[in-house]
Formats: C-alpha cells, sequence, structure tokens
C-alpha cells in the first residue's frame, strides 16, 4: 500500500483527491495538511511514502517546504501538484528535489500512475519540460523578469500580486514591514518596474496569479 499524505490548503481539492484513490487498491491518504507549518509536522510524526504538495500554500512557500522536507528526510518523496503550468516553477520544484511535478488539472489517470512510479523511486516532469532539462542541464529561464528571483522574491511578488498588503505579507512570513518593503524594493528593480499594478499586468500576462 502506498501512503499518501496530502499538502493543500483547498478542502475541496483534498477531498477530491481522497475520493480518487479511494477508488484504488494500492494508494492510501494517511494524512493531510493545510499549510506550511502543518506539513512539516505531519512530515515529522506520520509514516508516508509520498507527499503531494501544493507550491501554493498560505504561510510557507512551497518550495521552502521541500527544502525544509529534504533537511528531515534527504529520500523524501514529493510530487508537486500546482496550478502555475509554467516551467519555471516546475524548473525550481525538480532543482529543489522533487520526485514530479503535475498541474492540477491533470488526468486522473495520470495522476495515479504518477504516484505509483514515484513510490517505485522513479520520477516524471511533462515531456516538454524533460526534453529541456535533458539537453540544457543549465537552463536558465531568465529569459523571463521573473525567474530571477529567488525563491524568497518569489513567494513575496506573489502575495503583492495577489493583493496583499505590505503589513498582511510581513505577518504572514513572520517579517519586518522594512524587511518586506525591500523585497518589493528588489523585485521592482529586477521587473523594471514601478508600482504595482505593473506587477499585478505582468502576472496576469504569464499566467502567474490564480
Amino acid at each position: 500500500m502506498i501512503k499518501v499524505l496530502i499538502a493543500d490548503d483547498h478542502a475541496l481539492f483534498r477531498d477530491g483527491l481522497k475520493r480518487i484513490f479511494n477508488e484504488v487498491d494500492d494508494i492510501e491518504v494517511v494524512a493531510e495538511a493545510v499549510d506550511g507549518k502543518d506539513i512539516l509536522k505531519k512530515a515529522r510524526d506520520c509514516e508516508w511514502d509520498i507527499i503531494l504538495l501544493d507550491i501554493n500554500l498560505p504561510d510557507i512557500n512551497g518550495l521552502d517546504v521541500l527544502k525544509r522536507i529534504f533537511s528531515m528526510n534527504a529520500t523524501a518523496r514529493i510530487l508537486v501538484l500546482s496550478m502555475y503550468p509554467e516551467d519555471e516553477y516546475a524548473i525550481r520544484a525538480v532543482r529543489s528535489g522533487a520526485s514530479g511535478y503535475l498541474t492540477k488539472d491533470s488526468p486522473t489517470d495520470l495522476l495515479i500512475h504518477v504516484v505509483r512510479r514515484i513510490a517505485k523511486g522513479g520520477k516524471y516532469v511533462n515531456p516538454e519540460l524533460a526534453e529541456k532539462l535533458l539537453f540544457n542541464p543549465g537552463l536558465d529561464t531568465g529569459l523571463l523578469a521573473h525567474t530571477t528571483f529567488s525563491d524568497r522574491e518569489l513567494h513575496v511578488f506573489k502575495l503583492i500580486v495577489s493583493g496583499e498588503s505590505l503589513t498582511a505579507i510581513a505577518n504572514k512570513l513572520s517579517l519586518s514591514i522594512k524587511t518586506v518593503s525591500t523585497y518589493r524594493t528588489r523585485i521592482l528593480e529586477k521587473m523594471n518596474m514601478k508600482n504595482n499594478a505593473q506587477l499585478v499586468r505582468y502576472a496576469i500576462q504569464h499566467r502567474l496569479v490564480e
């Protein structure tokens, strides 16, 4: 039996995954987590084979969660499930150690296949991305400005374009407002932009917001 730990802040999506896995005989959901802190605790306390991890968690960025889990368990098997189809997110996830990356609109049979494949020690990314990684091992997606962000800058950027205030972002990330303001300044400089409205337009254009 493949023991799965689901980390996603949307209850409907978690329920959907449980219904899918209830239809097969060899996959069992053993625990659920609703945010980054919760998944880190469950990853320590529960017995699991694979974590299904959402990139967009409400407190800790999913990429940061990946790195923290691997600091606890270097052989962890993690499948990232995300609304974001951009290669940038998949590349960051794979480079951070994820065993696979799927978008949330992937077919059910593909999800089941990938979970079984990862459970056996395999990996999965879509064929187009696999080709890029294979023939461009040093692939730098910096053709787009946002791909130059650090993981923390990317997280702050996503919160800004989602409409969060600097104060709310500071509280959510346990940072000072001054630090968040510094991140915003760096982001604007890297994007060669002057205000949040320009960031939002860019995010919509490149499908960086849900």
